[in-house]
């Protein structure tokens, strides 16, 4: 990913917001590129959505500043939703109405003239995979499918920014393919920026260029998933996993005299284990990639390799170990 190089579309600067005396969002700073999938990761009331109405206009910031599209959303709120297109967590829609119908009323809203209108909806419901309930009523859709109406409904005044707060919430795992895979496109295709909010790692992984964690109202952590994961091995320390079989003596003294510590998933060896046909798995914890010396060692001691890899951090162990920091890895903020 991140392909792109343009020049920033959303810019926050000590972006804060206070509700008396309980901080929702603390000196927030972060830059988004245009045509960029970020994602906005961390549990409920961490602050994600606040940030997200700070960015529409829709309440105001206690101190710093956000910039959307250039624009000041506190002082340019209707310019900023010209801009950009907002889908809640949980989209409303005139249930007795056809998906054709809202999707006219929120043209005709924009300003939209009816046969202009008329050609973009069905164009965006064929998009979205609803072109066959042109004569089906809102209220019998699936919360899936009302997922897919929400994002033809933002689309349909083009905006340059799309902001989906839990767009997978609720939807079963099919359905949730199919939208990521529309959300993936339609940055991709189209250059389209997209912001998502959710606290769905594996979600959040599959199509974000960069993702930000936030807990108790701050952006601890910013950038991609590799350089995130880079930061968990501050010690320097890199970890290969192996599993070979037969296990014998001499295999177990010679991974031990590479430049690591041998240790076991699962009891310690003994003469039981050297003599088991089933595979062994080990782990090879070293100061620099051991893995192609690993697999030749296995290899020149007769055994038969089952799998070995060096072992990548996925956005999971990067989200846990963070959180189980406290907030005390803020220094990683800086990566922008």
């Amino acid at each position: 990913m991140e392909s792109f190089a343009q020049a920033p579309i959303i810019e926050m600067s000590r972006l804060t917001k206070k509700y008396g005396e309980q901080t929702a969002v603390s000196q927030l700073d972060l830059t988004i590129r245009r045509g960029e999938v970020y994602g906005l990761l961390g549990p409920n009331g961490a602050g994600k959505t606040t940030t997200i109405l700070m960015m529409l206009g829709l309440t105001e910031p206690s101190s710093g500043k956000v910039r959307v599209c250039g624009l000041d959303p506190a002082r340019q709120p209707l310019e900023v939703k010209r801009r950009v297109g907002y889908m809640p967590d949980d989209v409303g829609f005139y249930e007795d109405r056809t998906a054709l119908d809202n999707l006219l009323l929120t043209a005709r809203l924009n300003g939209i003239p009816i046969q202009d209108a008329r050609l973009q909806a069905l164009e965006l419901l064929e998009r979205v995979g609803l072109q066959h309930t042109l004569t089906k009523k809102v209220g019998a859709f699936s919360r899936g499918m009302r997922q897919r109406l929400g994002i033809a409904d933002v689309l349909i005044k083009k905006p340059e920014i799309i902001i989906l707060d839990e767009p997978t919430l609720g939807i079963d795992p099919e359905g949730v393919r199919e939208l990521l895979e529309l959300i993936e496109q339609l940055s991709r295709n189209e250059g389209l920026t997209v912001l998502l909010s959710s606290h769905h790692l594996h979600q959040v992984q599959q199509i974000c260029d960069r993702v930000g964690l936030f807990v108790q109202g701050k952006l601890i952590a910013s950038g991609n998933i590799e350089s995130l994961a880079k930061q968990l091995d501050d010690d320097g320390s890199v970890t290969v996993e192996l599993s070979a079989a037969p296990w014998s003596k001499e295999l177990d003294e010679r991974l031990s005299g590479l430049d690591g510590l041998l240790t076991y998933n699962g009891p310690d060896v003994s003469d039981h284990a050297y003599s088991s046909v089933l595979p062994l798995d080990a782990v090879i914890t070293g100061t620099r990639d051991l893995t192609s010396e690993a697999a030749r060692t296995v290899l020149d001691c007769g055994a038969s390799l089952f799998g070995i890899r060096r072992k990548q951090y996925g956005l999971d162990d990067i989200y846990h170990r963070y959180f189980e920091g406290g907030g005390q890895l803020e220094r990683s903020n800086g990566i922008q």
